[in-house]
Protein backbone atom coordinates (compact mmCIF):
# COMPACT_ATOMS: atom_id res chain seq x y z
CA UNK A 1 0.00 0.00 0.00
CA UNK A 2 1.30 3.43 -0.94
CA UNK A 3 2.33 5.68 1.91
CA UNK A 4 -0.21 8.51 2.33
CA UNK A 5 2.54 11.15 2.52
CA UNK A 6 3.87 10.07 -0.88
CA UNK A 7 0.35 10.19 -2.33
CA UNK A 8 -0.15 13.68 -0.89
CA UNK A 9 3.16 14.88 -2.35
CA UNK A 10 2.16 13.62 -5.79
CA UNK A 11 -1.29 15.20 -5.45
CA UNK A 12 0.31 18.50 -4.47
CA UNK A 13 2.71 18.24 -7.42
CA UNK A 14 -0.13 17.46 -9.85
CA UNK A 15 -2.36 20.28 -8.60
CA UNK A 16 0.49 22.81 -8.79
CA UNK A 17 1.29 21.82 -12.38
CA UNK A 18 -2.38 21.82 -13.33
CA UNK A 19 -2.55 25.39 -12.02
CA UNK A 20 0.54 26.39 -14.01
CA UNK A 21 -0.78 24.86 -17.25
CA UNK A 22 -4.27 26.34 -16.90
CA UNK A 23 -2.73 29.70 -16.02
CA UNK A 24 -0.64 29.58 -19.18
CA UNK A 25 -3.77 28.77 -21.21
CA UNK A 26 -5.65 31.69 -19.62
CA UNK A 27 -2.81 34.15 -20.20
CA UNK A 28 -2.33 32.87 -23.74
CA UNK A 29 -5.98 33.35 -24.67
CA UNK A 30 -5.92 36.80 -23.07
CA UNK A 31 -2.87 37.77 -25.15
CA UNK A 32 -4.61 36.43 -28.25
CA UNK A 33 -7.61 38.70 -27.69
CA UNK A 34 -5.41 41.72 -26.96
CA UNK A 35 -3.62 41.11 -30.28
CA UNK A 36 -6.96 40.53 -32.01
CA UNK A 37 -8.43 43.79 -30.68
CA UNK A 38 -5.33 45.73 -31.71
CA UNK A 39 -5.58 44.33 -35.24
CA UNK A 40 -9.26 45.10 -35.83
CA UNK A 41 -10.01 47.27 -38.85
CA UNK A 42 -13.25 48.79 -40.06
CA UNK A 43 -14.20 48.59 -43.70
CA UNK A 44 -17.18 49.73 -45.76
CA UNK A 45 -20.00 47.22 -46.01
CA UNK A 46 -19.46 45.56 -42.63
CA UNK A 47 -22.54 43.95 -41.08
CA UNK A 48 -24.68 46.17 -38.83
CA UNK A 49 -23.26 46.33 -35.32
CA UNK A 50 -19.82 45.06 -36.31
CA UNK A 51 -17.05 47.08 -34.67
CA UNK A 52 -14.20 45.74 -36.76
CA UNK A 53 -12.75 42.71 -38.43
CA UNK A 54 -9.44 41.00 -38.93
CA UNK A 55 -8.08 38.32 -41.22
CA UNK A 56 -5.57 35.91 -39.69
CA UNK A 57 -3.54 32.97 -40.88
CA UNK A 58 -2.41 30.07 -38.72
CA UNK A 59 -1.23 26.61 -39.65
CA UNK A 60 -2.08 27.15 -43.30
CA UNK A 61 -5.70 28.10 -42.57
CA UNK A 62 -7.28 31.52 -42.97
CA UNK A 63 -9.57 32.97 -40.33
CA UNK A 64 -11.97 35.88 -40.70
CA UNK A 65 -13.00 37.37 -37.35
CA UNK A 66 -15.57 40.12 -36.79
CA UNK A 67 -16.10 41.83 -33.43
CA UNK A 68 -19.50 43.01 -32.21
CA UNK A 69 -19.72 45.30 -29.17
CA UNK A 70 -23.18 43.92 -28.39
CA UNK A 71 -24.66 40.59 -29.39
CA UNK A 72 -25.86 40.52 -33.00
CA UNK A 73 -29.59 40.22 -33.67
CA UNK A 74 -29.17 36.55 -34.55
CA UNK A 75 -26.77 34.43 -32.52
CA UNK A 76 -24.99 31.53 -34.23
CA UNK A 77 -25.99 28.00 -33.31
CA UNK A 78 -22.42 27.17 -32.27
CA UNK A 79 -20.70 29.72 -30.02
CA UNK A 80 -17.24 29.23 -28.52
CA UNK A 81 -16.82 30.74 -25.07
CA UNK A 82 -13.36 31.72 -23.88
CA UNK A 83 -14.13 31.41 -20.20
CA UNK A 84 -13.02 27.91 -19.34
CA UNK A 85 -9.33 28.86 -19.14
CA UNK A 86 -10.01 31.35 -16.34
CA UNK A 87 -12.44 29.00 -14.58
CA UNK A 88 -9.95 26.13 -14.73
CA UNK A 89 -7.18 28.39 -13.43
CA UNK A 90 -9.30 29.59 -10.52
CA UNK A 91 -10.52 26.09 -9.66
CA UNK A 92 -7.02 24.58 -9.84
CA UNK A 93 -5.72 27.48 -7.72
CA UNK A 94 -8.42 26.84 -5.13
CA UNK A 95 -7.58 23.12 -5.23
CA UNK A 96 -3.94 24.03 -4.60
CA UNK A 97 -5.01 26.28 -1.72
CA UNK A 98 -6.89 23.32 -0.21
CA UNK A 99 -4.22 20.66 -0.83
CA UNK A 100 -1.20 22.74 0.17
CA UNK A 101 -2.33 25.58 2.43
CA UNK A 102 -5.38 24.15 4.20
CA UNK A 103 -4.13 20.57 4.59
CA UNK A 104 -0.73 21.91 5.70
CA UNK A 105 -2.07 24.96 7.52
CA UNK A 106 0.32 24.58 10.48
CA UNK A 107 3.27 24.87 8.11
CA UNK A 108 2.10 27.04 5.21
CA UNK A 109 -0.84 29.15 6.42
CA UNK A 110 -0.43 29.92 10.10
CA UNK A 111 2.55 31.54 11.79
CA UNK A 112 2.07 31.85 15.57
CA UNK A 113 4.66 34.66 15.55
CA UNK A 114 2.34 36.65 13.28
CA UNK A 115 -1.03 35.69 14.78
CA UNK A 116 -1.81 32.71 16.98
CA UNK A 117 -4.91 30.92 15.71
CA UNK A 118 -6.30 27.44 15.28
CA UNK A 119 -6.29 25.68 11.91
CA UNK A 120 -10.09 26.00 11.44
CA UNK A 121 -9.87 29.72 12.25
CA UNK A 122 -7.04 30.17 9.76
CA UNK A 123 -8.99 28.40 7.02
CA UNK A 124 -12.13 30.44 7.76
CA UNK A 125 -10.09 33.67 7.68
CA UNK A 126 -8.57 32.57 4.40
CA UNK A 127 -11.96 31.94 2.81
CA UNK A 128 -13.37 35.14 4.31
CA UNK A 129 -10.57 37.31 2.90
CA UNK A 130 -11.18 35.95 -0.60
CA UNK A 131 -14.94 36.48 -0.26
CA UNK A 132 -14.59 39.95 1.24
CA UNK A 133 -12.15 40.93 -1.51
CA UNK A 134 -14.69 40.00 -4.17
CA UNK A 135 -17.57 41.77 -2.36
CA UNK A 136 -15.54 44.99 -1.98
CA UNK A 137 -14.58 44.86 -5.66
CA UNK A 138 -18.17 44.23 -6.75
CA UNK A 139 -19.55 47.06 -4.59
CA UNK A 140 -16.92 49.49 -5.91
CA UNK A 141 -17.75 48.54 -9.51
CA UNK A 142 -21.48 49.05 -8.90
CA UNK A 143 -20.94 52.39 -7.14
CA UNK A 144 -20.69 55.71 -9.02
CA UNK A 145 -16.92 55.20 -8.87
CA UNK A 146 -17.41 52.33 -11.33
CA UNK A 147 -18.07 54.92 -14.05
CA UNK A 148 -14.53 56.28 -13.77
CA UNK A 149 -11.91 53.81 -14.97
CA UNK A 150 -9.05 55.87 -13.54
CA UNK A 151 -10.77 56.51 -10.22
CA UNK A 152 -11.76 52.86 -9.85
CA UNK A 153 -8.24 51.73 -10.70
CA UNK A 154 -6.69 54.05 -8.10
CA UNK A 155 -9.11 53.01 -5.36
CA UNK A 156 -8.67 49.31 -6.18
CA UNK A 157 -4.91 49.75 -6.06
CA UNK A 158 -5.29 51.26 -2.59
CA UNK A 159 -7.56 48.40 -1.54
CA UNK A 160 -5.03 45.82 -2.76
CA UNK A 161 -2.17 47.57 -0.95
CA UNK A 162 -4.24 47.67 2.24
CA UNK A 163 -5.17 43.99 1.83
CA UNK A 164 -1.52 43.06 1.26
CA UNK A 165 -0.61 44.85 4.48
CA UNK A 166 -3.53 43.27 6.36
CA UNK A 167 -2.84 39.76 5.09
CA UNK A 168 0.76 39.94 6.31
CA UNK A 169 -0.70 40.45 9.80
CA UNK A 170 -2.86 37.32 9.52
CA UNK A 171 -0.85 34.65 7.71
CA UNK A 172 2.68 33.55 6.90
CA UNK A 173 4.37 35.83 4.37
CA UNK A 174 4.05 33.22 1.64
CA UNK A 175 0.35 32.64 2.37
CA UNK A 176 -0.35 36.37 2.61
CA UNK A 177 0.82 37.09 -0.92
CA UNK A 178 -0.71 33.89 -2.27
CA UNK A 179 -4.03 35.12 -0.87
CA UNK A 180 -3.51 38.49 -2.53
CA UNK A 181 -3.13 36.57 -5.80
CA UNK A 182 -6.25 34.53 -5.03
CA UNK A 183 -8.24 37.70 -4.37
CA UNK A 184 -6.97 39.27 -7.58
CA UNK A 185 -7.82 36.13 -9.57
CA UNK A 186 -11.27 35.97 -8.01
CA UNK A 187 -12.16 39.52 -9.01
CA UNK A 188 -10.97 38.89 -12.56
Amino acid sequence: MMDFAIFWDWLSFAVRWLHVVTGIAWIGSSFYFVALDLGLRQRPGMPAGAFGEEWQVHGGGFYHVQKYLVAPAEMPEHLTWFKWESYATWLSGFAMLCVVYYAGADLFLIDPNVLAMSVPTGILLSLATIGVGWVVYDLLCRSPLGNSDTGLMLVLYGVLVFMAWGLTHLFTGRAAFLHLGAITATIM
